[in-house]
């Protein structure tokens, strides 16, 4: 048997950390001895804990250190972080680091250094001269630098649970239809005026069906007051707002009616055509060819937009990002400086915008089928909040909140 002793501290047990700690050392084949705990006696003191975390190998050992870690659990024995050069263009080397969207910290010459940006699933790469820390995308790693390694040396910050009262907190990541919509919404305007106030971006990721549903002029409407300061999405929602505004339908069916419009299963294609041929949305903006919708106010109104396309798209429009790590880089520079997320009727682009999102961004995910809502959660973006509710409700009890104070 091979052992560690490893610490935790701050608020370990109202936070569930401890035992957070604890139940993944023994689901994975580990064992454990509490060395000292200490407990604080009122809501504001931190408690404290000192384990020895035992596992059959040193491979089997570092497992356990690495899960156990994005609960806080750091290594008493003060090692630096194990450094190891990338051997080519776009490899780590083996053993390397995996980030989190948690705050990280690594040891490097007796001092820790945060990493920044915070992103899950990258390595570190560390500045030896400067002694900085910066997260890597592994398709930007070159050959020859500088990559922690192993989980010595690397510390990592969880979320505490909020002293104080708050909806994202009281109804946490589970996923049900059963949920006090109202409050939850009512809380999220609140937050959206908040984060206007303390001057952080807001963030709205979403799918086309917010369109297809009637919910274009609600998302609209957030735009033009202001709630909106960065969108992501695919050539399907700029394509069907766009085909609106030109021809009053989203997939040959006029919204207004209900009712297939005469050969408008062309219309989505006419309208790619239009934008294609006066060179971008923008163009056709201030050509006034598009005169309304979502992405009509997003120019008018200097949101930041990253369209990212897919091996289906139509087209696909001129603004539409083709390479996946081009549109991945271009969304991971507009996410810099977001407090709030919103994603509303979207699957594939919200699992990636959850990817590139620190942990401290608050998260809400809105779709009818609770499988989309739980699948960005089990992939690591345990922050998010899940409403199971359709997007045109959802937008439209939005907006009535913000409108409302």
């Amino acid at each position: 048997m091979v052992s560690e002793v490893v610490e935790l501290k701050g608020h370990i047990i109202d936070s569930l950390l401890l035992p957070k700690v604890l139940d993944d050392i023994m689901d994975h084949r580990g064992s454990f001895e509490i060395l000292r705990i200490a407990v604080g006696k009122r809501k504001s003191d931190p408690s404290a804990a000192q384990i020895r975390v035992c596992a059959s190998s040193r491979a089997h050992l570092q497992e356990l250190l690495k899960r156990i870690e994005q609960h806080g659990a750091v290594v008493a024995a003060q090692r630096d972080a194990e450094l190891k050069r990338a051997p080519k263009d776009g490899v780590f080397p083996e053993g390397f680091y995996s980030t989190t969207n948690l705050p990280t910290w690594v040891r490097l010459k007796g001092r820790w250094a945060r990493v920044t940006p915070t992103e899950m699933d990258c390595g570190i790469a560390v500045n030896r001269s400067s002694g900085q820390a910066r997260c890597l995308p592994m398709h930007r790693v070159r050959q020859g630098d500088v990559v922690v390694c192993g989980s010595i040396g690397v510390r990592v910050t969880p979320l505490e649970r909020s002293r104080s009262p708050e909806v994202f907190q009281f109804m946490g990541s589970a996923v049900s239809s059963e949920r006090p919509k109202t409050r939850i919404i009512r809380a999220l305007a609140d937050e959206m005026r908040a984060m206007r106030r303390r001057h952080k971006k807001i963030l709205v990721v979403a799918g086309p069906a917010v369109v297809h549903t009637g919910a274009a002029g609600y998302l609209e409407q957030l735009i033009r007051r202001g709630f909106v300061d960065v969108l992501f999405a695919g050539n399907g929602l700029a394509t069907h707002d766009i085909e609106y505004a030109l021809y009053g339908t989203s997939l040959g069916i006029h919204l207004d009616r209900g009712i297939p419009a005469r050969e408008g299963h062309e219309h989505h294609m006419r309208a790619i055509n239009t934008i294609r041929r006066l060179g971008g949305i923008r163009q056709a903006v201030q050509a006034g060819v598009v005169r309304g919708g979502i992405m009509h106010a997003c120019v008018r109104h200097g949101v930041t937009v990253v369209l990212a396309g897919s091996i289906r798209d139509d087209g696909p429009l001129p603004d539409v990002l083709t390479d996946t790590m081009v549109a991945q880089d271009r969304m991971r520079s507009a996410v810099a400086g977001v407090g709030l997320a919103l994603m509303i009727a979207s699957t594939l682009h919200a699992v990636a915008t959850g990817n590139l999102l620190p942990a401290t961004v608050k998260t809400v995910c809105v779709d009818i089928n609770p499988a989309v809502v739980t699948k960005l959660t089990d992939r690591g973006s345990f922050q998010s909040l899940g409403l199971v509710m359709d997007s045109e409700s959802f937008l439209r009890e939005l907006l009535q909140q913000l409108r409302r104070r």
